[in-house]
């Protein structure tokens, strides 16, 4: 299942385009109502309703509508060097990926109840180097104090924007540096990319042919801007200008919802419409 439904995406498009349901109405000829009640997930526009709302919106017309009757699913995606956990109570996702020799690792996102994650990373015998987090939004960093006092010797990184969210820690926080690439075992290293949007800090983790993106690029969406000074246009560029330029069979494990494949956004996401 998809992070974001029609009336997810409808609405994201909606309010970064700044375009209300009567303006929306004005400007396609469809009855405001119908707008108002697929804002909703009540139900779904047609194949023409979904295009021509896309036409306003700056949305793919295709790939919306494709999104409108649930056309598009990516196919499941399983490797070997990263391990997927839920973060309950929160509905995010976090990741620990290693290489397998001596067992180095890095926790993407540390959230949710501590006692889950510090089974995982003692399960799996670890050696954690880094706690690596995407953004200051609580379901993806409010397990940061356990876990580094767990493993005092892992290493947090975090933009400057956002390490206000981890309180005292942010004095032990290395600053994520965008393009610029951390150690990470023999011959193996994580390259840091400042993806702004979805916050003014917001952070994403290329591990070899794997990028962490946080809530900046779902599968079939993006993440809602709620930047203090980032806005709409600012997460879209990051994708187009960070994320996009990576190859096409570039696994992309997000902060939410299923992974997919840089590719495969490029041919199904409505945010970026095709050339």
């Amino acid at each position: 299942m998809l992070e974001d439904e029609c009336s997810d995406v409808l609405n994201k498009a909606m309010r970064g385009n700044g375009v209300r349901a009567a303006a929306l109405a004005h400007g396609t000829g469809i009855d405001v109502k119908s707008i108002e009640a697929w804002t909703k997930g009540a139900s779904a526009p047609s194949d023409n309703q979904a295009r021509e709302l896309a036409r306003v919106l700056r949305l793919d017309p295709a790939k919306f509508a494709d999104t409108a009757a649930v056309e598009w699913h990516p196919c499941p995606i399983e490797l070997p060097d990263v391990r997927h956990h839920p973060q309950a109570p929160h509905p995010s996702n976090g990741y620990v990926f290693f290489l397998k020799g001596d067992k180095r690792a890095a926790l993407v996102d540390p959230a949710g109840i501590p006692g889950n994650l510090l089974r995982i990373l003692r399960d799996g015998a670890y050696q954690l180097q880094y706690i690596l987090i995407t953004h200051k939004h609580a379901d993806h960093c409010d397990a940061t104090a356990d876990v580094a006092a767990a493993f005092p010797k892992a290493q947090i990184v975090m933009h400057a924007a956002d390490v206000h969210a981890i309180g005292d820690l942010q004095a032990k926080a290395l600053r994520v540096r965008d393009g610029e690439e951390l150690p990470f075992g023999e011959g193996a290293r994580v390259r840091m990319l400042h993806t702004p949007g979805h916050t003014d800090g917001s952070s994403s983790y290329l591990f070899r042919s794997t990028v962490f993106t946080g809530d900046t690029l779902f599968a079939g969406s993006v993440g809602g801007a709620y930047g203090d000074d980032a806005t709409y246009e600012d997460i879209l560029n990051s994708v187009r200008s960070r994320l996009f330029v990576l190859p096409d069979d570039t696994v992309v494990m997000p902060g939410h919802g299923p992974p997919t494949k840089v590719g495969w956004e490029k041919a199904h996401n409505p945010f970026f419409p095709s050339p």
